[in-house]
């Protein structure tokens, strides 16, 4: 019954997002695909955290164990032609990031010097919808705090787990502890933390993928043939092509978050002179996590002998483990243990920001703050040691309801979104 429910609700989530997608790509004339003026928002000038610190902190909240975890369950679920629909909407909904960050930065807040916004407060200053901003920022607290965040925790509890046989119990309280440290001290500890890791994980991430792919190159264009063509399996339609392309939008999203509006929370905290090129930047953060993680990650399963395995309860980084086992044998266990937690870690981090600055939102209260603050830890060690199917589920309707509300509200502020790219179009 609950899966009929997810799929309900993933259906609308996937007009929306697909739909807004297209309706801004043509309007705008496909900016995703300039290449080149994507990183012009590089050079913007800004105040409050620098726009490559929240380009960090986004990514820290992207680059988590969906890439990883994530990805493996599209492809044990849905195939390997997941990855293909996750590539064709990566590029498609990228324009959805871009919408929600200008926005974010136009109608974001000074708060005592620090910035704040993100789709509650453009739900709210923009289209003086009030219920709607707060039915949104109530979304992203339990989302994030009771989903997101428990999904990284129950995926290191699970590595450490299989790695060195120890109690998930023992696990669950040290990463309470690490992640409980961070919390408490607040933003500048979690932008600092991120700025710090992201560069780490994913350098690392792409020297571990390397050594896999060069040793299997021979192998890399028949696995990315039987990519497009599972992809493309229109004689099993509603096995095939159905279920690949629907199991590839929700992965896809959940690795990315493009459409969800939590990304503009993190680019949001910087106040820039240029709201369009500083939009057209974070696209560059979404092709990454598409193109070089989650990609990295498909190529090391698909190049194993993941067909033979049956997982029962799996939560994704079992197969992964067990590809990066099959290619670089405990060596690969060993990094994969690595980037799940230096990725796990700062995604929960990050994960905790976006819940305190939509609870920030909601109310000034500092008591409010410090209640969450515990709320987040008691979480957390829950997380590492529940069934990870009950985390999946609670994400990914938490996910689709995320993006219905962001992807409409973004849909009522398409004349300024348009009008604006115009201009800044007529400057460059």
């Amino acid at each position: 019954m609950l899966k009929y429910i997810i799929d309900f609700f993933w259906i609308i989530a996937i007009v929306f997002l697909l739909g807004g997608g297209l309706y801004f790509s043509f309007n705008l004339g496909f900016p995703q695909l300039n290449i080149k003026n994507l990183f012009k928002g590089f050079k913007n000038k800004s105040e409050g955290i620098s726009s490559i610190k929240s380009l960090s902190m986004s990514l820290a909240a992207r680059i988590g164990v969906g890439s990883l975890s994530g990805i493996a369950l599209a492809i044990y679920f849905g195939g390997p032609g997941t990855i293909f629909w996750i590539w064709i909407i990566g590029i498609i909904t990228s324009i959805n990031t871009y919408c929600e960050t200008y926005l974010g930065c136009k109608y974001q807040c000074n708060n005592d010097g620090n910035y704040e916004g993100g789709p509650a407060y453009y739900i709210l200053k923009g289209l003086k919808k009030r219920k709607l901003a707060t039915i949104y920022a109530l979304i992203v607290i339990i989302a994030y705090i009771f989903g997101f965040m428990t999904i990284q925790s129950n995926t290191i509890s699970v590595s450490i787990s299989d790695c060195f046989n120890i109690n998930k119990v023992i696990i669950g309280l040290i990463i309470t502890i690490i992640c409980a440290l961070s919390v408490i001290n607040g933003l500048n500890e979690i932008v600092n933390i991120t700025i710090k890791l992201v560069p780490i994980m994913g350098i690392t991430y792409i020297i571990i993928s390397s050594i896999v792919i060069i040793n299997n190159i021979k192998l890399i264009p028949q696995i990315l043939w039987i990519i497009i063509k599972n992809a493309l399996n229109l004689k099993s339609f509603f096995t095939g092509f159905i279920g690949s392309f629907i199991i590839g939008i929700q992965r896809g999203i959940f690795s990315t978050e493009s459409g969800l509006g939590t990304g503009a929370i993190a680019t949001s905290c910087t106040k820039t002179n240029n709201k369009v090129s500083y939009g057209l930047m974070q696209i560059v953060g979404i092709y990454f996590t598409i193109f070089v993680v989650c990609t990295s990650t498909a190529l090391i399963i698909l190049t194993s002998k993941y067909e033979n395995i049956i997982f029962q309860n799996i939560n994704g980084i079992e197969l992964t483990s067990y590809a990066l086992n099959y290619h670089l044998g405990k060596y690969g266990t060993v990094m994969l243990l690595f980037s799940v937690l230096t990725l796990a870690y700062s995604t929960i981090v990050a994960g905790y920001y976006y819940g305190e600055s939509n609870l920030k939102f909601l109310t000034s209260k500092k008591k409010y703050i410090n209640i969450l603050k515990v709320i987040t830890i008691i979480v957390l060690f829950i997380g590492s040691i529940i069934s990870p199917a009950i985390l999946w589920n609670l994400v990914d309707i938490l996910v689709a309801f995320l993006a219905i509300i962001n992807m409409y509200s973004i849909f009522l502020f398409r004349k300024e979104i348009i009008d604006d790219y115009k201009m800044y179009k007529n400057i460059v």
